[in-house]
């Protein structure tokens, strides 16, 4: 099976409503398009079920939260379409997180990169371990953060996502990124930070529904234009990454 095929997306629902999506890739949780299709087809389904009072995402294991973008597919990317669309697939998840009437519980166990700090930023509250740092890495292979931008803007504020996307090699601490806003809290292990959430998943499972609704509604204010501003900078970056710079630049990157 090619590394672009595999990954997997998977949910489960326990008895008090509290909803866990996990998405997996064997290289470093990074996201092929098919992943990022199913990733967002799956909160929108589970978000829409009556009987999930809150939504848990996650990554699979304990080492990296997401390596972005899949670095096999963005070679691969031949024309401007193929490059609309699969950039497409993260403004999706992005969107499909915003619009989920359920609020979302981000874990962050380890280091998140590119599309991975836009999951991080897009969720409603983020737990994190001492070991999530962030980089956005984008410029360093020729693109940029076009798609993520906006959600990690919103969390960090613009200079804290400038810094982010103009160093564009070198990761930014977890509680670097507690203190700009992008992490809530941050925990010494998976463990504590796994218990953390536990507990505000279940007191948000006892909330009431339609508060915690308009409550999201509320946060979100201002975003309503993201269907189609994410759409337009998707197209950015599929044109970018069909310049022999940024092909070049991505074939460095997988030799280190």
């Amino acid at each position: 099976m090619s590394v672009i095929n595999q990954g997997h997306v998977k949910f489960n629902i326990d008895d008090k409503g509290i909803a866990t999506i996990e998405f997996g890739h064997p290289l470093s949780n990074s996201l092929p398009g098919k992943i990022l299709d199913k990733l967002q087809k799956t909160i929108t389904d589970v978000g829409a079920q009556n009987d999930v009072k809150v939504i848990v995402l996650k990554s699979d294991g304990e080492r990296a939260f997401c390596g972005g973008a899949s670095f096999d597919e963005l070679v691969a990317i031949s024309d401007e379409k193929t490059g609309l669309e699969f950039f497409s697939g993260f403004a999706n998840v992005i969107n499909s997180i915003r619009k989920c009437p359920k609020l979302v519980i981000g874990r962050v166990q380890g280091k998140a990169v590119g599309g991975g700090v836009g999951i991080a930023s897009a969720v409603d509250y983020c737990f994190a371990t001492k070991f999530a740092a962030v980089k956005l890495s984008e410029l360093a292979v020729g693109i940029g953060p076009f798609v993520v931008g906006p959600a990690v803007e919103r969390k960090v504020g613009l200079s804290a996502f400038s810094h982010m996307t103009i160093n564009a090699t070198e990761f930014m601490s977890a509680e670097w990124a507690r203190e700009k806003g992008l992490f809530m809290e941050v925990h010494e292990s998976v463990e504590d930070m796994d218990a953390a959430i536990q507990t505000l998943a279940e007191k948000l499972a006892n909330s009431n529904p339609e508060a915690m609704a308009k409550l999201k509604r509320v946060f979100w204010e201002g975003t309503e234009t993201w269907d189609n501003l994410l759409k337009v900078r998707a197209s950015i970056s599929g044109e970018l990454v069909l310049s022999d710079f940024t092909k070049n630049a991505i074939n460095a990157f997988k030799k280190k």
